[in-house]
């Protein structure tokens, strides 16, 4: 029986399988520990949730960065 997977709760190399499956071009363990030495939330435990890190992303597109409220400094 294969393991199931906790989008919410997913260690690294998970989080690293899972994107390249899911169609992410190229994802690799040093651009994940890129991210979350950028910032990217990490669950205490340091697994990684899928919906945060989504979020994250968009607000870093977005270039809000950092900024929790997803306004810009110019708003």
């Amino acid at each position: 029986m294969e393991k199931q997977l906790n989008p919410l709760a997913l260690p690294p190399e998970d989080a690293v399988r899972l994107l390249s499956r899911a169609g992410c071009r190229i994802m690799t363990m040093e651009m994940l520990q890129m991210d979350i030495d950028s910032g990217m939330p990490v669950n205490d435990d340091g697994t990684i949730n899928l919906v945060k890190y989504m979020a994250w992303l968009i607000r870093e597109v977005n270039g809000n960065g950092g900024n929790e409220s997803g306004q810009t400094q110019a708003d």
